[in-house]
């Protein structure tokens, strides 16, 4: 059985669904915070199991007869993260599992340039001493555009500190590439990068996003320090800007710019590009 974590996330959600076109419901299982919110997963079959990072006994009846295990990556700012991670792969080790995917990020190390890759180093290296085979799926960029963006439909540019070329992916694309790797018949070992075939600058965004509305957007570099004045006052928790902003000075470094083609091989076809996702955005 294979076992999938956040799944009533974009991000696994998108995995189980390209699971159930892969295998039978009854070789899929989800462990889910709130079961309530899985219940178009049970109506189809799937199993459905109550499970939290925070609660081990949960987590490992959830697990229950697992053959594999997709962890999703907390995304709890106010815990533990690395505990928690921990706490799900030992669930999923005395649960049996055979191999345990964990979803990293792209170039995900210690000493790098974005702090937050730190965590994901620390998983993959507790993954490695687990004593289960393991893959670390390590997606580029992904996540709510309004974010990445700021209120470019109303105000018409991009106002974002200086960038420079980073892989950025759809949540969608990252998740059939799960499914693809749970269910294929290559064992990927340890670490895989997941990106588009080339990186991007919000310079692109702003074009495909000019492109798509017939309007003029322009991306504007905003200083570091007044950007991170300008969140501040908007309610952004400095903690929070400051990340983001450290994003950005790391992909000036050129630190992001690595792609590579294994995610198109998994999809049979191009990723999901800036316009699309773009295009799938304005249409909401």
């Amino acid at each position: 059985m294979i076992i999938v974590t956040g799944a009533t996330g974009t991000l696994n959600g998108a995995t189980v669904v390209d699971l159930l076109r892969r295998v039978p419901a009854a070789e899929v299982g989800v462990s889910v915070r709130n079961p309530d919110r899985a219940r178009h997963l049970a109506a189809r079959g799937v199993r459905v199991r109550q499970g939290s990072y925070d609660d081990p006994a949960a987590l490992r009846h959830s697990f229950a007869d697992a053959d594999q295990v997709l962890l999703v990556s907390s995304s709890d700012l106010t815990a533990d993260i690395l505990t928690q991670h921990r706490t799900a792969i030992d669930a999923a080790v005395d649960a049996g599992a055979r191999r345990i995917l964990y979803t990293s990020s792209h170039r995900a190390g210690y000493d790098t340039p974005y702090p937050a890759l730190a965590i994901h180093a620390a998983t993959e290296a507790y993954l490695a001493a687990s004593g289960v085979a393991w893959t670390a799926l390590r997606n580029g960029f992904y996540g709510d555009l309004d974010a990445m963006l700021g209120p470019w439909q109303s105000s018409g540019v991009i106002a974002k500190p200086a960038d420079g070329p980073f892989a950025w992916i759809d949540r969608r694309d990252a998740g059939q590439a799960a499914a693809a790797i749970l269910t294929g018949d290559t064992q990927f070992d340890g670490p895989v990068e997941l990106t588009p075939a080339t990186p991007v600058t919000l310079d692109d965004f702003a074009s495909a996003a000019s492109e798509l509305t017939g309007r003029s957007i322009e991306r504007v570099v905003v200083d570091d320090e007044q950007w991170i004045a300008e969140e501040l006052a908007n309610g952004t928790p400095e903690a929070a800007a400051r990340l983001t902003l450290s994003m950005l000075q790391a992909t000036r470094t050129g630190y992001f710019a690595h792609v590579d083609p294994l995610l198109a091989q998994l999809l049979g076809r191009e990723p999901r590009n800036v316009a699309d996702q773009l295009s799938d955005h304005i249409a909401r």
